[in-house]
């Protein structure tokens, strides 16, 4: 009888542990089909809404900055240096004397000349008085007055040869390195310094061919350095190329461009954009959106889940991103144009996005999203 009873305590015993570890595993099991319905816990991401928009249409390219007006100063006769009367670098004003070379012979040559004038005004004088009164004869008097012709006509030219020695500046602006030192020996036509105006630039640049007809003269041109936000100038179309470049198939281009701050030097690059009459409407979103891969560029679209078929209502709440290839146009400043593969309103993942994958749960966090703008100013500039 005691073996009866042990045996019947052992099965309840057995009994009720099956079935506590029956309702563990239904447990598991429900938990089981509870996240698979649910799926991994959501990616917190930043978004933003792509918006419709009106930019205005340009024709980008490169160029070289070049002085308008900019000589190399050099003497007109030789000489040697005896006074120097500018700085490296400095700015001076048309007239402004730079150079001074040795005119002490010249100068002696003109107070000789000077008293044969003197001589030859006074006899012709009184050659014209005597004549009147008939004491000499006109023959004389012509003499007299082609001496005194000849003699202003010396006097004019000593002084020409000695303003010849004296280099001015041929206009205002800014002048070069000093090429020449004091007591040095000039020949003709040797470089003093440069003289480049920089008030106003030359932009020159070049287009493709397929655009000539949207070019036009006095079309506003902007001018920037890269890197540099300040330096961005605006100006105009100057000048377009009458003739095509055979090998490139590209037409020249030449920009004025205002440089009051003399923020372009002669030399520079610069990025310009031609800016259009007409104006284009597109689909923008911050470039933070775009993932570029060798396949092609893409964005992820955040929607609505859609509930699986049997789900839970409980499993319908929530969001998800899908991924969508896109067509890249022109960027703005922190923009880009999405010329395919968006509309307007979409919301699109702009922070986050490179941990993301097609159909991934997402959950809309957008104190991380960074700020985007058309024309952005960084603090470390």
């Amino acid at each position: 009888m005691r073996y009866l009873i042990a045996i019947g305590l052992l099965l309840v015993l057995l009994g009720g542990l099956g079935a506590i570890k029956f309702k563990q595993i239904s447990g598991l099991i429900q938990s089981g089909k509870q996240m698979e319905e649910q799926g991994p816990p959501p990616e917190p991401v930043g978004t933003t809404v792509a918006r419709q928009d009106s930019w205005e249409e340009t024709l980008a390219a490169v160029g070289n900055v070049v002085a308008a007006q900019g000589v190399a100063v050099s003497n007109e006769s030789p000489g040697v240096v005896t006074a120097i009367r500018f700085e490296s670098g400095a700015l001076v004003r048309a007239g402004q004397v730079l150079v001074e070379l040795d005119t002490s012979v010249e100068k002696a040559q003109l107070a000789s000349a000077q008293a044969r004038k003197t001589l030859a005004s006074v006899s012709a004088g009184r050659s014209r008085q005597l004549v009147v009164r008939s004491a000499i004869s006109k023959a004389q008097l012509d003499g007299d007055e082609a001496q005194l012709s000849t003699s202003r006509a010396d006097l004019e030219a000593l002084q020409a040869q000695i303003a010849r020695k004296t280099v001015r500046a041929p206009f205002s602006g800014r002048l070069g390195l000093r090429a020449v030192n004091l007591g040095q020996y000039l020949n003709p036509g040797t470089t003093i310094t440069t003289l480049e105006a920089l008030r106003t630039v030359y932009v020159d640049f070049t287009l493709p061919q397929q655009v000539l007809a949207k070019v036009a003269l006095k079309m506003p041109v902007r001018a920037s350095i890269a890197g540099v936000s300040e330096a961005q100038l605006t100006g105009e179309v100057a000048a377009i190329d009458p003739s095509i470049d055979v090998v490139s198939r590209t037409i020249k281009l030449r920009a004025s461009v205002p440089n009051e701050r003399e923020l372009l030097r002669p030399g520079m690059f610069v990025q310009v954009a031609v800016v259009l009459p007409q104006r284009s409407s597109v689909i923008t979103a911050p470039v933070t959106a775009v993932l570029h891969a060798p396949y092609g560029d893409s964005v992820f679209v955040v929607e609505d889940k859609k509930p699986k078929d049997g789900a839970s209502a409980g499993a319908q709440a929530g969001k998800v991103a899908r991924q969508q290839f896109v067509r890249l146009g022109p960027a703005r400043g922190d923009f880009v144009a999405l010329l395919d593969g968006v509309t307007a309103g979409q919301e699109l993942v702009t922070s986050g996005a490179f941990k993301l994958r097609n159909g991934v749960s997402v959950v809309v966090s957008n104190q991380i999203k960074p700020a985007a703008s058309l024309t952005p100013t960084p603090g470390n500039r």
